[in-house]
């Protein structure tokens, strides 16, 4: 994707819906404690220097983290996201962004629980060294 593009997805300069902007507002106020463990482990630059943003407007989308400089994208799975039209909501949105040059990684609530360092090591690897 051309950085104009890309700029108009994910940039500074996006136009945001009044509505969306409310959404991801709303979603940082609840968010779950598996994304609160990883937002912990995310913030401040403390992964790689790398800045992520939490519950951030991606085109038409939400996404639970972002990080700008590596167009990566990471989403926290819970229970809901095991629902059949979750689940299609969830490749339609995974289709859509890597269409538009962004990366996106998926973990479950367990797996950030349990295994924690490992799932910071996968996202680790996603970034630019």
């Amino acid at each position: 994707m051309d950085p104009e593009t890309h700029s108009k997805l994910a940039g500074r300069h996006r136009h945001i819906p009044p509505a969306l902007l409310e959404k991801a507002r709303q979603l940082r106020q609840e968010s779950t404690s598996a994304e609160e463990i990883l937002w912990s482990c995310l913030r401040n630059r403390q992964l790689n220097g790398m800045k992520f943003r939490r519950q951030y407007n991606l085109g038409q989308f939400i996404v639970d983290f972002y990080c700008h400089e590596a167009r990566l994208v990471i989403e926290v799975d819970g229970l809901v996201h095991q629902k059949t039209d979750q689940i299609q909501r969830d490749q339609q949105r995974d289709l859509w962004a890597s269409q538009h040059g962004f990366q996106i990684l998926r973990f479950t609530n367990e797996a950030i629980y349990g295994y924690c360092p490992q799932v910071l090591s996968t996202i680790l690897g996603a970034l630019p060294h």
